[in-house]
């Protein structure tokens, strides 16, 4: 499904874009690894050997969005698919939330990435069955507390995600959506990993995320969660949310001592 094909893909420079990235060269794909760390990126780029293209490009900025534009506009046969891996992460209680915080998670999770996507779509038109792909997270179906903006960012791509595709239906550009859960990267600070242990919570190392985002690529389908049980919680989240309620009510003592001190 992806070998031969020109990937652009965003957060490449660690955890699971990282991850991803290797799964895709080794399915034989040509990468435009995009982000903002020049060091860990050329690190990536020189693992995976190849023709394989580094481009530093921070998606938050016009500047850097334009690079990446730029670099796909000259990329041989065209961009065929276009991977959404950049984001930030937002493990903080809402009333202690800087302004600055909360902008910044929601332009790099959710804005930045709508307006590259557009930037990018009429190159993609160029070629047949091309794909963008978003990669969401879990908290786009369950809400949960200290992860607000986060989750609001998240819930707002998984909406893009599905109103572009709709209004895609008609053209050869697939969108499809693909949701990780805990996973165990750089991504994270002390304090969520604490969280994790403490409630048990299912954690995947970035290399089993991006095994299952490549069977998810070699599928029809529109959208794809990681894990049983978080798929059975987010069902009961659209269809019981009193009972999500309740189960997150009792786990409020714990997630509120895990949140980062003042």
């Amino acid at each position: 499904m992806v070998n031969g094909k020109n990937i652009a893909l965003t957060g490449a420079s660690s955890g699971i874009g990282k991850a991803i990235a290797h799964e895709l060269a080794g399915a034989g794909a040509n990468l435009i690894l995009i982000g903002r760390d020049e060091e860990r990126l050329t690190q990536v780029q020189q693992t995976l050997g190849g023709t394989h293209q580094a481009l530093v490009a921070d998606i938050s900025t016009e500047d850097g969005r334009q690079s990446i534009v730029e670099a796909c506009q000259v990329m041989e046969s065209g961009l065929d698919i276009l991977v959404n891996a950049a984001g930030v992460e937002g493990f903080t209680g809402f009333e202690d939330m800087s302004e600055e915080k909360i902008t910044n998670i929601i332009h790099i999770n959710l804005t930045s990435t709508i307006i590259l996507t557009k930037a990018l779509l009429p190159i993609l038109r160029k070629n047949r069955e091309s794909q963008i792909v978003n990669i969401g997270s879990a908290f786009a179906g369950i809400a949960f507390p200290g992860f607000t903006v986060y989750s609001a960012s998240k819930f707002g791509l998984r909406g893009f995600t599905e109103a572009l595709r709709r209004e895609l239906m008609d053209s050869d550009i697939a969108v499809r959506y693909f949701a990780p859960r805990g996973t165990d990267t750089p991504f994270n600070n002390s304090d969520v990993a604490v969280l994790n242990k403490e409630l048990k919570v299912n954690i995947d190392t970035p290399e089993q995320v991006a095994k299952e985002f490549m069977g998810f690529m070699q599928t029809n389908k529109p959208r794809y969660s990681v894990g049983r049980p978080e798929r059975i919680f987010t069902f009961m989240n659209k269809v019981f949310p009193g009972l999500v309620d309740k189960a997150l009510f009792k786990q409020l003592p714990v997630i509120k001592q895990c949140l980062p001190k003042k």
